[in-house]
């Protein structure tokens, strides 16, 4: 069953990028490291008041990302797909909440908050791995795969870089809001001098 997508143009003759399957696995097991670091003992409280910032955008553009063109994917071509993706939109706002509060923390309290965003970022990476994934895998045509993943780091790109639990989560609307949302977050950003990408740890 083939994914609903228009085609992207083929680079050399054959669709080329990242698999959405190796590419959101990878992102998950690097979202995790940074939470490893952040909830572990030998970081001081500077260093994890900048991972805690970094830990938000690079989380928040992944969510956001994963509900404009992962999960419509899985909703088509799935059985069931609607079910799933509806479980984990639930979540992703639950874990967008928990990233608002990691980042309004206080250095008292952001060992806590940090906890559980790792927890749900656990879970959800787990439920990407386990079951999302793979049945994604088993039902798609591997150049939908590659174009899946061309268009989430795309996404990535023009996504909020602050939590936001209370915008759309579903195309059409998230496309159009996340976008325009985004602009305003990497001025604050901007303004703010916060860090945002791992490479600037």
């Amino acid at each position: 069953m083939s994914v609903q997508l228009p085609p992207l143009p083929p680079v050399g003759g054959e669709t080329t990028g990242p698999n959405v399957v190796d590419l959101i696995n990878r992102e998950h097991r690097e979202l995790l490291a940074l939470c490893d670091e952040l909830t572990g003992d030998g970081t001081d409280a500077a260093r994890r008041r900048t991972l805690a910032q970094v830990i938000s955008a690079e989380l928040s553009r992944h969510l956001s990302a994963e509900e404009q063109y992962l999960y419509p994917a899985i909703r088509t071509t799935v059985p069931d797909g609607y079910a799933l993706v509806d479980r984990e939109i639930a979540e992703d706002r639950a874990l967008l909440e928990a990233l608002r509060l990691l980042e309004a923390a206080d250095d008292e309290s952001r060992a806590g908050r940090a906890d559980d965003v790792s927890r749900r970022l656990t879970r959800h990476a787990d439920a990407a791995a386990g079951e999302l994934l793979p049945l994604l895998l088993q039902m798609a045509p591997v150049e939908d795969l590659i174009r899946l993943g061309n268009r989430v780091e795309l996404a990535e790109e023009a996504a909020p870089t602050r939590p936001h639990p209370g915008t759309p989560a579903t195309p059409p609307w998230n496309k159009v809001v996340d976008p325009a949302v985004a602009v305003v977050d990497k001025m604050r950003d901007m303004v703010s001098r916060r860090t945002t990408y791992p490479r600037d740890l």
